[in-house]
Formats: structure tokens, sequence, C-alpha cells
């Protein structure tokens, strides 16, 4: 449900590309209610999925071009005209301040990350991200399967804990901003 809700309200939702490849797709809002407000705000069902991908090679039998969205590719550089197939644009990136700015102008105001570890340590390490929401199970991942790399993990001073919450299935939220001052 956080996730739906975070889609929501969203324009886009970025994935890298490897973690496309592990999951074969990417999430849906499936809740009537947030489908018909997303419909009453004029905006599509689903956010454009924006897959970041350094080859933009991806395997064309996967789930995720055959989901009800419309998919745009960023890729380094000056990008990719035309778009390859299954996606509906290509925009290139040199830097991420750049490949957001050219987001931004393309209408997207409201943007939702959702992985994998690479992404998230580029965006941080490039000072991209205002807020993180993550999702503890009870599956505890650790070694190559954190998060993040170890050595792209921000210093704990630069964000701040906003709130937690327990969610079903014996998960916790939390939900961390960016620190205004030292």
């Amino acid at each position: 449900m956080v996730l739906e809700q975070a889609l929501a309200w969203a324009d886009a939702a970025l994935l890298g590309a490897e973690t496309l490849r592990r999951h074969g797709s990417t999430c849906l809002i499936h809740r009537r209610g947030l489908l018909l407000r997303r419909r009453l705000a004029g905006r599509r069902p689903q956010p454009i999925a924006i897959v970041a991908s350094r080859s933009g090679r991806l395997p064309p039998d996967l789930p995720f071009f055959r989901q009800p969205l419309q998919r745009w590719l960023l890729q380094p550089g000056a990008g990719c005209q035309p778009a390859p197939l299954g996606f509906q644009r290509c925009l290139g990136l040199c830097h991420w301040s750049d490949g957001l700015a050219q987001l931004a102008a393309a209408g997207v105001a409201r943007l939702v990350v959702l992985g994998g570890a690479a992404l998230a340590a580029d965006l941080l390490a490039a000072d991209m991200l205002d807020e993180l929401q993550l999702t503890l199970c009870p599956r505890l991942l650790g070694g190559e399967h954190g998060w993040l790399p170890a050595s792209a993990r921000p210093p704990a001073s630069s964000w701040r804990l906003r709130r937690s919450r327990r969610l079903p299935g014996e998960e916790i939220l939390l939900h961390y901003e960016r620190a205004s001052g030292p």
C-alpha cells in the first residue's frame, strides 16, 4: 500500500536497468481509489516508468514491456533517436542534475525512485534525493544485497527520521528527509 501511494503521488517512477532485468517488471497501482484520484486529476492511470540504463539493452521478452504504462529510457550521453523498441521516449544523461532538468522540462515534477542499489547510490552521490522511504522486512539482506553499497552510504547526519510506521507483514517503514542544517 505504501508503494502504491508513492506511485499515485508520482508523475514518473525511475528504476535501474539491472533491477528491471532481475525482477522483470515494475510496480503498478492497483487500488481503485488511487486510480480514481489520478483519473479525476487528469493524470494517466500509471506513472511513466523511466529506466536508467548504461547500455539500453533489455531483454524484449520482459513482462515490463507488456505492462499498461508509458516507458521512457534514460541513457548516458546524447540519448537515442529514435527510442528503442518498447520505449516511447529516450533521453540523454550527462549528469543527474541535467537528466532531472530534462525530466522536469518534459513535465515530470514528482519522481519516485524504485531502485536498485546502484541507482540509489548514484543519486545520493549526486545529492539528488530529498527523501528516503525504507521498508525493513523480517528477512534481512546484507553484503551485495544491501540497499546501498557500503562505500555509497551518506553520512547519518545528513538525514533525519521523519516518522516510522508498522506495516502489515511485520514490516516497518522508515521515512527520512534531508536535514536542513548541521
